[in-house]
């Protein structure tokens, strides 16, 4: 079973887009820095530049030259990658740092190289991929050679790393490297059984454990917090992978990334390195803020890619895309990934495709893991030349010869296309980005941004539910359980804004925390082992467990929170004790129902005015994530259609500037022709007032009209799931109008 009881387990993981990609320019066969930042500030006394051109700071040269010998001595390579010296020697002086590397460019091995697994990069132009795994080779550990030069730590005293990382099967691929390479490394993920976890914690209480990878969602397990704090040698450094996702203002923006910061505080670690490809100015400065990173600290490089031709096309309708597409292939051979915005969409073009005799395959979120494990797997060994694929392909690819980039839709945002364009000639050679602009694609994009503003209806069904009666007359420090899904349904907000609700509730509003959660079901299969073992278990809880569980056809099941209270013990030793008699095949145990658990820290509001107050705020916030999400998606746009070269446009957009003040690339649409694409214009429309009665008739909803906007513009929600309004021919019957418009007209019908 999932191991996800009151102790040792986190919530199900969404999947968020792990890139690790990319390259870097050279000169003279040597690395140099390609970034506006490479000039020293004067204002900066302890970050000097020697006469060789390399970083010091204060002292920490014989640190630096440590993290250089590990490279050289087992590797045989000269140097570190762009910044990666600055950024480690800044980790290895116990300083937090943020690294915004594009993708590829090696992340990860400022992390890594204190905890003895990286690979350098081959003295060339342009490199593969440096993935986690790649990197975790090196078989000495600065932090342990460190400690044993100065004396300050004995053996088992070297404390821990731990990796946050939003991937369960990222994290094991990497976990498994390290293994292999007799790394003592480990993660806590949702498949862990209840033993396993046991092994895994006294790993860490004796020192055994070096580096440990675990999901955000963990640091909100109180179990995990407290064991963080028995750590032999304590944790020495926190690497916060995919960090712009702590940023609101991020284009991937992870509630649960919040809580990092307070979970570093509260396990006192010694120093906090954050990673990401993809930070703006403004969400640099939420990370910097977030950890206390000095600008000193942060390091960061170009996403400029000179062997990348970035092109675009400006189409009137969706049906004249195919054609174009099947142009550019002819014209352009080799590995080629296709990016479309819907599964299905995946599916109908790589059909397409094969149809017209190219080698193409359609990969999405959708398809079964061994389906797309055997896909990833083929374009990787050059069996399949086209991936037609939705935003799920990208982890981990690691292909040095993609030669072509077609984005067949918009993407959502700049960061998505520049990490997506990032996967193309990581060999040098010159590669092709082509990105088809049509107006008609906004649709679908705005039906994605818009679909997560609940109303203030929704809002205040949803407060008035958590700030119930029954909840509200709790103390200070009890405890209270929600079943989000539930939730989601009942009050028509989905799953993602509802985590942001709760955040908020949280963190800015101080009302709430977020504990362990719990399941609030169990059943087990008994096995021909189940009556000698349990039945002559004598302990509480052993007891507990045979004479309170109820059998059925063919499972027991057992209340879990019910018996340990008629018994007297705590729910905790109830779990432990099923795992225990999972883990010697006295049963085959599983768990449902999953229950989020909050700790109250101050009183809670309990008026309908109390409530109100709040729902306004919440909404406001709501409201602008909506703003922000759609002005994301006019600033890919703007890239596309300014007056300017497009290579200057996203250097610009991440707060740099080209190599040697360069303006342009010289091979870009624009470069190329000099004139700006002009997006087509879609004719504007009047609203159907027929199709909104027709709307009105198919539902006697009149309290939501939001929720009535939906249905007439094509959003799924979860109310118009219950009520199979996506099934009526109403539902998207408006879609080619403008929402607002709607939006209004529904208000009016509601107001009356």
């Amino acid at each position: 079973m999932d191991d996800f009881d009151s102790d040792d387990d986190e919530l199900m993981l969404q999947a968020v887009q792990q890139v690790e990609s990319g390259t870097g320019s050279t000169e003279n066969g040597k690395r140099k820095r390609d970034d506006a930042s490479a000039t020293v500030d004067a204002n900066e006394p302890k970050r000097l530049r020697a006469a060789n051109g390399e970083t010091v700071q204060n002292g920490h040269s014989s640190k630096l030259a440590l993290a250089r010998r590990i490279l050289t001595d087992k590797f045989g390579y000269p140097d570190f990658r762009h910044e990666q010296e600055g950024a480690i020697g800044q980790v290895l002086d116990g300083n937090n740092a943020l690294v915004i590397f594009p993708t590829g460019a090696g992340k990860s091995l400022c992390y890594q190289v204190g905890d003895r697994h990286c690979r350098p990069f081959v003295p060339d132009v342009y490199e593969p991929i440096l993935s986690v795994t790649d990197l975790a080779q090196i078989p000495g550990i600065a932090f342990e050679e460190l400690d044993n030069e100065s004396g300050a730590r004995g053996a088992g005293e070297h404390g821990v790393t731990i990796v946050v990382s939003p991937l369960i099967a990222l994290m094991k691929d990497q976990v498994d490297a390290l293994k292999r390479r007799d790394i003592p490394a480990d993660c806590l993920d949702s498949t862990k059984k209840w033993d396993e976890v046991q092994l895994i914690r006294q790993g860490l209480e004796k020192g055994q454990i070096r580096i440990l990878y675990c999901a955000p969602e963990r640091l909100n397990n109180e179990g995990f917090v407290e064991s963080m704090k028995d750590v032999a040698g304590g944790v020495r450094l926190i690497a916060v992978d995919e960090a712009h996702c702590i940023s609101e203002w991020g284009h991937s923006f992870r509630p649960d990334y919040l809580k990092v910061a307070r979970f570093v505080q509260e396990i006192k670690a010694e120093r906090v390195i954050c990673l990401t490809a993809t930070a703006t100015p403004r969400v640099a400065e939420d990370i910097c803020k977030a950890f206390n990173i000095k600008e000193s600290g942060v390091f960061r490089t170009s996403p400029y890619r000179p062997n990348l031709h970035l092109s675009a096309e400006a189409i009137e309708l969706k049906e004249e895309k195919e054609a174009k597409l099947l142009k550019f292939l002819e014209k352009h051979p080799g590995s080629t990934l296709v990016y479309v915005t819907q599964q299905k969409q995946a599916e109908f073009v790589a059909a397409q495709l094969r149809r017209k005799g190219l080698d193409a395959q359609s990969f999405h979120a959708g398809m079964k893991v061994e389906e797309k494990q055997k896909i990833q797997d083929d374009f990787m060994a050059s069996k399949i030349r086209i991936v037609v694929a939705t935003i799920a392909f990208g982890m981990g690819i690691d292909k040095a010869d993609i030669r072509n980039i077609i984005h067949y839709d918009l993407p959502s945002t700049v960061e998505e296309y520049s990490q997506q364009i990032g996967r193309a000639g990581r060999d040098g050679l010159a590669s092709h980005c082509m990105l088809y602009l049509c107006p008609q694609d906004f649709y679908v994009r705005e039906n994605f941004a818009r679909g997560d503003l609940p109303s203030k209806h929704s809002l205040q069904g949803l407060l008035s539910s958590i700030f119930s009666d029954e909840v509200t007359s709790l103390s200070i420090g009890e405890t209270f359980g929600t079943k989000h899904q539930d939730q989601s349904r009942e009050f028509d907000i989905r799953l993602s804004p509802l985590s942001v609700i709760y955040a908020s509730l949280e963190l800015r509003f101080d009302l709430i925390r977020a504990t362990t959660p719990e399941y609030k079901e169990y059943k087990f299969e008994a096995t021909s082992k189940y009556y000698p073992i349990v039945k002559n278990d004598k302990s509480p809880a052993g007891q507990a467990i045979f004479t309170g569980s109820r059998k059925a056809a063919k499972y027991h099941h057992i209340d879990v929170k019910e018996v340990a209270k008629a018994k007297g013990l705590q729910r905790n030793d109830i779990v432990k004790k099923l795992n225990v008699f999972e883990s010697c095949g006295a049963l085959k145990l599983t768990a449902s129902g999953v229950e989020n658990r909050y700790r109250i820290l101050k009183p809670l509001p309990k008026t309908r005015k109390e409530i109100d107050v709040l729902v306004d705020k919440l909404h406001a916030d709501l409201e602008q994530r909506e703003k922000d999400a759609l002005r994301r998606l006019e600033e890919v746009t703007e890239l596309i259609t300014g007056r300017q070269c497009y290579a200057l446009a996203l250097t610009q957009h991440f707060g740099m500037e080209l190599p040697d003040g360069k303006e342009t690339c010289g091979h870009c649409s624009f470069c190329l022709t000099k004139e700006a694409i002009t997006l087509p214009a879609l004719p504007s429309k009047s609203v159907d007032h027929a199709a909104i009665e027709r709307i009105l008739a198919a539902t006697d909803i009149r309290d939501d009209p939001r929720f009535l906007a939906r249905v007439a513009f094509g959003i799924k929600s979860p109310r118009v799931g219950k009520l199979k309004l996506d099934k009526d021919p109403v539902f998207a019957s408006l879609a080619d109008h403008n929402f607002g418009s709607l939006l209004r007209e529904f208000e009016a019908v509601c107001n009356a």
